[in-house]
């Protein structure tokens, strides 16, 4: 009588009462998975085919968008937008095919994770550059631009270690992959610049314009290498993803499964 592919063992040949677990097929791409989740990075779609009993080759993908607005910092109000998006590829090692932890080598190929903002300080408030006091003019109030990019090293080395094999060894079609590890992006990019307005005395005189006033534009560079020194160990951003996955035969049959008794071959 012949066993379904979905039976949990199968009958090793020449021996009525032994059974054994079944192997099946490994040969390289002969299965893929598609599947989808959540992340640090955002929500993912990933993909995945077999290369042999212990290596499947994955690619993913992430996007999120997210605004933000009236973030205060150093008197400015702050409102602006927080893009993920990359794409990247990995090797995903099983040491134990049969069991679901693996360490995954890997490199974000595209990246154009960022957060950008527009800022202004409002009509006779006061901000501060490098501890310098200003007062933002009360009739030309002083504006601005700051960006945050999390991309610096393009193409980005990645290392990850998880749990849960998108192309289950043991047979099935699905899986609940977990990972975590990070991605080595560089230092952080700091970008801040005001486009206009004026900046006055505490008493709103003596006003110049923040453009083209060294004083204050020395105090900005100031500022800024500051923000480049707060974000220094945020060299490396985390990965942190948990989805869902669903894999599929894409040639041969459940036959050519490795270690299965074949039918004989009539001369």
């Amino acid at each position: 009588m012949s066993r379904s592919p979905i039976d949990q063992y199968a009958v090793k040949s020449g021996t009525a009462h032994t059974w054994i677990q079944p192997n099946y097929d490994a040969s390289p791409f002969s299965r893929m998975a598609i599947g989808g989740g959540v992340s640090a990075m955002g929500v993912n779609m990933q993909v995945a085919v077999i290369a042999n009993r212990y290596i499947n080759l994955r690619g993913v993908g992430n996007f999120f968008n997210y605004s933000i607005n009236n973030i205060s910092t150093n008197g400015f109000a702050a409102s602006g937008k927080l893009n993920l998006a990359t794409a990247g590829a990995s090797v995903d090692l099983y040491p134990f095919p049969n069991h679901g932890f693996r360490i995954s080598p890997g490199a974000l190929f595209y990246n154009q994770n960022q957060a950008t903002a527009s800022i202004t300080a409002a009509a006779g408030t006061s901000f501060t550059l490098d501890d310098f006091t200003y007062y933002s003019s009360k009739t030309n109030p002083v504006t601005g631009t700051g960006a945050l990019g999390l991309n610096t090293s393009n193409p980005a080395f990645t290392m990850t270690t998880g749990w849960g094999n998108m192309i289950p060894r043991r047979g099935g079609h699905w899986s609940f992959p977990f990972e975590i590890g990070a991605a080595f992006i560089g230092t952080p990019s700091v970008n801040f610049a005001l486009n206009g307005g004026q900046v006055c005395d505490a008493n709103g005189q003596n006003c110049v314009n923040v453009v083209t006033d060294p004083t204050v534009q020395s105090n900005l560079q100031a500022q800024i290498a500051k923000y480049k020194n707060d974000v220094n160990p945020f060299r490396y951003y985390p990965i942190l993803s948990m989805g869902i996955s669903y894999s599929f035969r894409l040639r041969g049959g459940e036959s050519k499964r490795l270690g299965a008794p074949q039918p004989p071959v009539n001369h």
